[in-house]
């Protein structure tokens, strides 16, 4: 203990300039990129070509290959790739990844979806793949070149990174289009891609990186499937920590889904929208981020998650008031204001939980598996249901209802926190000490 040094809110600040934490953020920017390439960006092409709204939407569908990525992730952590491998297995992966995302990319930027739309859609898919694979590689790479210490300041930076590459790359990919062309503007976006390569050259293979196969004897690809979630599901308390992956996001998504729906049937113009969910929105959520890593660093991993989630919980309540009070542009400043502060908040806590989850010997297999896992039941409640329960019920009471949801989450992250099952789960990569990895009995 440092009795009688007193710390001050600089301190905080020094862990967002060490070396990890600025890769983290560069990791963050190339993953962002390939998102935007087929999200927002896409449609605005597809759109400007003439492009039937039900094709359109069908595009989405591009991104379920993110929901997958944990069928192939085995791969980045135990397939060795020649010549380059030289470089670090993580290294290797990296850059041919990155290279592979390019290629999808300057691939969509050659098709013309008023000639082939069929064509666009498989390139779009492509895209969403070669993306999926750069995610899975940047999420091992991001936690293994960071200590323990630093898991929360670099999910901040990761996500900081993430918005600037995803926003970026859609930014640019508009001004570059009215006036070279949608070719050249998904040509030049495809260059979003270098800060994770350039990154991983700089700082190296990670450290904390451990080989998942055993040279002792021969290991087969089946090994390399099914070693990463044996090891996951043998450990203490691996089926309700699984529960809470799966839950503790639903409220919160469910509520997120419908903010345009109530900002438009409280009529607010769209200068308005724009002003606050987009802009006031965007700072918020920036400065969730960087009081949600400084937090984390003097709070600690099970207060600060526990307290995230009561935070994302009761931004709920906030659109439930919105939606009570009707057309106040300080109530919805202060709704979209709390939400997005929580949401960053909530994002840098829980990351670095589910990145600490990991298992050094098998990260990219395990964080794919636990990030599809936090994200696919709530997609799937979500796009079912949100609809039809604000028309059964109203807003007000569809918001107080997402509270209610989003409690369950709370209380077993609590209840996990004070039987010691969250400290028992964590994985080597949130244990201190290079050589602290748990080997398991008959894995």
């Amino acid at each position: 203990m440092n009795i009688g040094v007193e710390r001050t809110w600089v301190d905080g600040v020094k862990p967002y300039i060490e070396k990890a934490p600025l890769a983290a953020l560069a990791l963050g920017i190339s993953s962002g990129f390939p998102y935007a390439m087929i999200g927002a960006t896409l449609t605005t092409r597809l759109a400007q070509s003439g492009i039937d709204k039900k094709t359109v939407t069908a595009f989405s569908l591009a991104f379920l290959v993110y929901n997958l990525k944990f069928l192939w992730a085995w791969i980045v952590d135990g397939v060795r790739l020649p010549v380059i491998g030289g470089l670090g297995q993580r290294v290797s992966w990296l850059l041919v990844a990155g290279v592979l995302v390019i290629a999808a990319v300057v691939n969509l930027a050659l098709v013309d979806p008023q000639a082939d739309i069929a064509r666009t859609a498989l390139a779009a898919i492509l895209v969403g793949a070669a993306g999926a694979t750069f995610d899975i590689v940047i999420d091992a790479y991001r936690i293994e070149i960071l200590e323990p210490r630093q898991l929360g300041v670099g999910a901040g930076m990761s996500q900081y990174g993430w918005r600037i590459g995803s926003a970026g790359a859609g930014a640019l990919a508009l001004v570059i289009a009215a006036r070279g062309g949608w070719h050249l503007a998904y040509l030049a976006c495809a260059c979003f891609a270098l800060p994770a390569m350039l990154a991983a050259l700089v700082v190296g293979e990670p450290e904390r990186r451990r080989d998942p196969i055993e040279r002792k004897g021969a290991s087969t690809a089946l090994d390399a499937i099914w070693r990463p979630f044996v090891q996951f599901f043998t450990r203490p308390g691996a089926v309700v920590i699984l529960a809470f992956i799966l839950i503790h996001k639903i409220g919160d998504t469910l509520a997120n889904l419908t903010f345009r729906l109530l900002f438009d049937d409280l009529g607010f113009s769209n200068d308005e929208i724009a002003f606050y969910d987009v802009g006031l929105g965007f700072w918020a959520y920036l400065v969730g981020i960087f009081v949600g890593g400084i937090l984390y660093a003097r709070m600690g991993m099970k207060r600060s998650v526990l307290l995230a989630l009561i935070l994302m919980m009761v931004s709920n309540l906030s659109f439930a008031g919105l939606a009570a009070a009707g057309h106040s542009n300080a109530g919805m400043a202060g709704a979209i204001g709390f939400e997005n502060f929580a949401s960053g908040f909530g994002g840098v806590a829980v990351v670095a939980y589910f990145s600490a989850l990991c298992d050094l010997r098998f990260t990219a297999a395990q964080y794919a598996l636990i990030s599809a896992a936090a994200s696919i039941l709530g997609r799937i409640v979500t796009g079912t249901t949100a609809g039809a329960l604000i028309e059964a019920m109203g807003y007000v009471n569809f918001y107080l209802l997402t509270t209610v949801i989003a409690l369950p989450g709370v209380l077993l992250f609590w209840w996990m926190s004070h039987t010691g099952m969250i400290d028992r789960s964590i994985g080597s990569a949130g244990t201190i000490g290079e050589g602290d990895v748990r080997e398991e009995e008959g894995i």
